[in-house]
């Protein structure tokens, strides 16, 4: 259920819990021979570390610990696994979730699905704490579809600000209520070229989405101009092509016709709900008694989950390029 996999390109599985020992990555199908280091990991693991007003007050280290795949500083071919040591849990703050499930969380439907053997610390295996492998995932995936690949990657929306002057202000408002907001991230790669991707199945949207709803609290994704397409005509819509490489004069579908890449920039668009960890009070049940009452949660959470999530949105459509064959 945590593997990734499409034909032979690259494959990922994700393992860990967030209050866990460790949280990983393996990653098949990466090329032999690929420069690869520590070092490689660092600048995509501090845009989305901790720290920023708004974010988890949760440090962790998170240096990555390549434990295979790798020798003489080269990738080998065998399975490339990457480790995070979890060091900075408070597990306490989480004991009340046996009984009381926080609103919008997974926690009643792990629950459920699993017998209650699931590990509620830290939201376990549902937590956002697992993003992290995705990142170091697409950080390999960018080292195999080469540099000519570009990504440009920001949010456009906090709560209903669409100003970044302002972002700083409405998070400040949310957290002054003991409330939390959503956020909007928008990525743009360029680069790609013409033909990558399968028609249905396989196509270049639907990689995508299944690996972008992976990311906790996401809940939309956009391609192109998204769901403003149903409020036009064909004439407003259309991409007119302006020259033998396939380039338009628009961009409304994103850089894909019939799940395939067309060589303009692929444009995506993902919603992150409000992070449902709030410090407000609040009303759940109590799972023994089956009464309904008042909770309020502990724990250390972001404010704003698309603060981080953005590089997370990145590293996933690299992930979806090197599954769908790109290769440098």
């Amino acid at each position: 259920m945590n593997r990734f996999s499409i034909g032979n390109s690259f494959s990922i599985t994700v393992f860990g819990e967030s209050h866990g020992e460790m949280i990983g990555v393996v990653m098949d199908g990466v090329p032999v021979g690929i420069p690869l280091s520590p070092d490689d990991f660092t600048a995509d693991l501090e845009r989305r570390r901790s720290g920023a007003k708004g974010t988890t007050p949760r440090s962790e280290s998170d240096e990555p610990h390549i434990v295979s795949g790798l020798y003489n500083g080269h990738t080998t071919g065998a399975p490339l696994t990457v480790v995070f040591y979890n060091d900075n849990t408070r597990s306490a703050d989480y004991e009340a979730l046996r009984t009381t499930p926080r609103p919008s969380h997974a926690d009643r439907v792990a629950a459920v699905k699993f017998g209650g053997y699931n590990d509620p610390r830290g939201g376990g295996h549902f937590s956002g704490r697992l993003t992290l492998t995705l990142v170091a995932a697409g950080v390999v995936a960018k080292k195999i579809i080469g540099s000519s690949v570009e990504f440009s990657t920001r949010i456009t929306e906090i709560g209903s600000e669409k100003d970044s002057a302002k972002f700083a202000d409405t998070i400040a408002a949310a957290l002054a209520d003991g409330d939390s907001v959503g956020g909007r991230v928008e990525c743009t790669v360029s680069g790609v070229p013409t033909g990558i991707g399968e028609p249905f199945f396989d196509s270049v949207e639907s990689v995508a989405s299944h690996l972008l709803f992976s990311i906790p609290a996401v809940k939309g994704v956009e391609f192109g101009a998204g769901f403003e397409v149903c409020r036009r005509r064909g004439s407003e819509n259309n991409d007119l092509i302006i020259n033998p490489d396939g380039k338009t004069a628009t961009n409304n579908d994103g850089g894909i016709n019939g799940g395939i890449s067309n060589g303009n920039p692929i444009k995506v668009s993902v919603a992150f709900k409000p992070t449902a960890s709030i410090s407000r009070e609040q009303q759940s049940i109590n799972l023994e008694s089956g009464e309904v009452g008042p909770m309020q949660i502990q724990g250390r959470h972001d404010a704003c989950i698309a603060l981080r999530g953005a590089v997370v949105v990145e590293s996933v459509m690299a992930i979806t390029l090197a599954s769908l064959g790109l290769k440098a």
